[in-house]
């Protein structure tokens, strides 16, 4: 697919129009499994950007994280907000800054900076952000799995694994702010419901909490049940398609953190490893009745295990350089700004 010729298309004229974007843009590229390279017909095409801050954003009083467009399902950050996802080492969005050159539609001057500067954000987060998530996509595999082959109150369990773990990410992100739900405590047992035989109940001491925040929590636990009860009445072919993806990006995820972790790089677009993740990606680990094989479990120990090694091994520090990262971050905003370069 010609993607340069696809962005000229009228579904992408927002990019040209919008104030935002256009000129100001630093980076725009490739997302999803034509980034990685594991895309196959019919895949979904992904843009991804990143534009600099208007100066009324920086010194005024208007205010700007990203632009969306789900038509196209194009997602573009402010310069400012990829800085916070990038010390963070958000794998949904560092892997911009680890393209191959071909894959970007939009490259200017400012984002060839980034991304010779990448290294100044890389630190041992990676190692718990990747990790977290390769942690989801394996939950989302045993969940699913479980569904169909454990009792009804087995499958308790792990409904109950997954919302723990979106509550201590909730607490994660928003323990700065003195905002903590350390006593929201679950638990399993005999449920009223003729229907099941055990069920998750909570238990929580509130006080003076945000309302709006415990919604936000609300939703995510609500994301949980719905990722889980997806499979009601499930396609097989279809919903096999789709464990399938989430075992390969479970594979993909602990191979990006080793590079970071090994090489101090991000790294993409997964050449190299195609032919594992395509096999994945294709069902060959899955058998007959719709788990998956010994030797995919072994294969996921043995990158966790090697991820093990290159931790022990590295020279990656704890956090990010934050000097480096905040002489960088004002030398692109006093271009935003100005229109002139600051000193480097």
């Amino acid at each position: 697919m010609d993607f340069q010729e696809l962005l000229k298309s009228e579904s992408y004229d927002f990019i040209r129009r919008n104030e935002r974007l256009g000129d100001r843009i630093m980076l725009l590229g490739l997302g999803g499994s034509h980034a990685y390279g594991t895309s196959s017909e019919g895949s979904d095409v992904d843009f991804r950007g990143i534009t600099l801050n208007l100066p009324s954003d920086l010194i005024g009083l208007t205010e700007f994280e990203q632009y969306v467009d789900d038509k196209t399902d194009t997602v573009i950050y402010s310069f400012n907000k990829m800085v916070k996802l990038l010390l963070e080492c958000n794998p949904n969005t560092c892997e911009i800054l680890g393209l191959d050159d071909d894959q970007y539609l939009i490259k200017s001057p400012l984002g060839q900076e980034l991304i010779d500067n990448a290294g100044i954000f890389l630190s041992l987060r990676a190692v718990k952000s990747f990790g977290r998530y390769a942690n989801d996509q394996l939950r989302r595999l045993q969940n699913a799995l479980a569904r169909d082959k454990l009792p009804q109150a087995d499958r308790e369990k792990h409904i109950m694994n997954s919302v723990k773990s979106a509550i201590e990410e909730f607490n994660r992100r928003n323990r700065g702010e003195g905002l903590d739900l350390s006593d929201f405590r679950l638990t399993i047992d005999k449920s009223a419901d003729p229907d099941m035989d055990a069920e998750i109940f909570a238990d929580a001491t509130l006080h003076h909490y945000p309302l709006r925040r415990f919604s936000d929590l609300a939703g995510q636990i609500r994301g949980v049940l719905r990722e889980y009860d997806k499979l009601t009445g499930r396609n097989k072919k279809k919903d096999d398609n789709h464990l399938n993806k989430h075992a390969m990006h479970l594979v993909r995820l602990l191979l990006m953190a080793r590079d970071i972790v090994e090489k101090r790089r991000i790294i993409t677009h997964r050449a190299e490893d195609l032919p594992v993740l395509l096999a994945i990606r294709r069902g060959d680990y899955m058998l007959s009745d719709g788990t998956y094989s010994g030797d995919f479990y072994a294969l996921v120990d043995e990158y966790e295990r090697k991820l093990d090694e290159a931790v022990r091994r590295t020279s990656l520090p704890e956090e990010p350089d934050m000097a480096a990262v905040g002489r960088f971050v004002e030398r692109i905003n006093y271009y935003a700004v100005t229109g002139r370069l600051g000193s480097s």
